[in-house]
């Protein structure tokens, strides 16, 4: 899921919304400025709305607190996070790589719904406060409503289903008992597709009964759990499979540098880079990597000011590419791979471009140890 808009940083993770925020702020919004008026009567409509809003957006927070203590934590625990997306059905914490200890995956889970149930009980303790002290009533209403779908989000989330945060838990379980990440990962995401198919056949029985609506939202959720278990459980086997495989078996090694000092204009029209790669690592004078330059990037700026502009000031930056060694495991390079913004990493030896590794070379490799003949050893 990648972010419409970057508000900035929290912590130095970068925290992003998808367009689709504004969805579910507008959809709660409606819904607390259509309930209130059941409680408290001829009340201005405008004032609905403004604690209806207000309510919708402190949620939001409240979901931004529950992932950022999954970032947190994370890198507590040897796993890099950089980056949290809010979007329609909630958020996402982007970790760079698998927990390294059944230990570290229950801890990175199970503090997500802990957050939440904090939350839960604040809010209510500030419900509490403001109806003693004789604070509006929409007030009191708003901060107990935070506190119910806080206490909902904490205990859905610690549902033993992947690939929510109690998946985790049930994940780490597995993988403590058994040793085997592959099989824990197996039993996390079929209970993750048991449960989608029990939201998907409960929703559709609401829907039908009356309640479409709601019946339609939880079908959805059902969908996106399946959906997200099965890609969960795909990228466990493709994991086992690329088992043992070093990133240099995949990468394109000698990759062709780009000088970050050369213009757009230059790259474009050199010989030394047309069609021979779509994407380039761009370098400095001393051979180091500053990022990669994508040809599509490079071909959008205007003619007119590609003898003006760098290499450097169209690339993404190395800080936002993975960048593993030639020895480094290919399958611990999945996660990043997948969530890089040109789906390549740079290989690197000492800060300088060995190699680059992009999902189709991966694919290649897994084609070539998922045939028949293939050989796992002597590669």
């Amino acid at each position: 899921m990648r972010p419409t808009l970057t508000l900035g940083r929290l912590a130095g993770i970068r925290v992003g919304v998808h367009w689709s925020v504004l969805v579910i702020v507008v959809l709660l919004a409606a819904g607390l400025a259509g309930r209130f008026p059941e409680a408290y009567p001829d009340r201005p409509a405008w004032e609905y709305w403004a604690v209806g809003v207000a309510a919708a957006l402190t949620f939001m927070l409240s979901l931004l607190a529950h992932e950022i203590s999954h970032a947190l934590v994370a890198r507590r625990n040897g796993v890099q996070a950089d980056e949290i997306t809010l979007w329609l059905l909630g958020g996402v914490a982007r970790l760079r790589s698998e927990a390294p200890t059944p230990g570290a995956e229950l801890r990175i889970a199970g503090v997500g719904p802990l957050v939440s149930l904090a939350a839960a009980v604040v809010f209510g303790l500030a419900a509490g406060a403001a109806m003693a002290a004789d604070a509006g009533g929409l007030v009191v209403e708003a901060l107990a409503w935070l506190s119910g779908i806080n206490l909902l989000l904490a205990v859905f989330n610690s549902l033993p289903a992947a690939p929510l945060d109690g998946g985790r838990l049930l994940r780490a379980v597995v993988w403590r008992v058994t040793g085997s990440p592959l099989r824990a990962t197996v039993v996390a995401t079929g209970a993750g597709r048991a449960l989608g198919w029990l939201l998907v056949g409960a929703g559709l029985f609401l829907a039908f009964g009356g309640a479409v609506v709601g019946g339609f939202w939880l079908a959805i959720i059902g969908l996106f759990l399946i959906a997200a278990a099965t890609a969960e459980g795909g990228q466990a086997r493709l994991r086992e499979l690329l088992g043992g495989v070093p990133v240099r078996q995949a990468m394109t090694p000698e990759p062709t540098v780009v000088p970050g000092t050369l213009t757009v204009r230059d790259l474009l029209a050199d010989p030394r880079y047309r069609y021979r790669h779509s994407a380039f690592p761009v370098v400095d004078p001393g051979g180091r990597a500053l990022g990669l330059v994508t040809v599509r990037d490079a071909a959008a700026v205007p003619a007119e000011g590609a003898g003006d502009t760098a290499v450097s000031s169209v690339m993404i930056p190395v800080e936002r590419i993975p960048t593993p060694g030639p020895d480094d495991a290919l399958a611990g390079l999945l996660p990043a791979l997948q969530e890089s913004p040109a789906h390549r990493a740079l290989v690197l030896r000492e800060g300088r471009p060995v190699g680059i590794v992009s999902t189709s070379d991966v694919s290649r490799v897994t084609s070539w140890l998922a045939s028949p003949g293939s050989r796992r050893d002597g590669r």
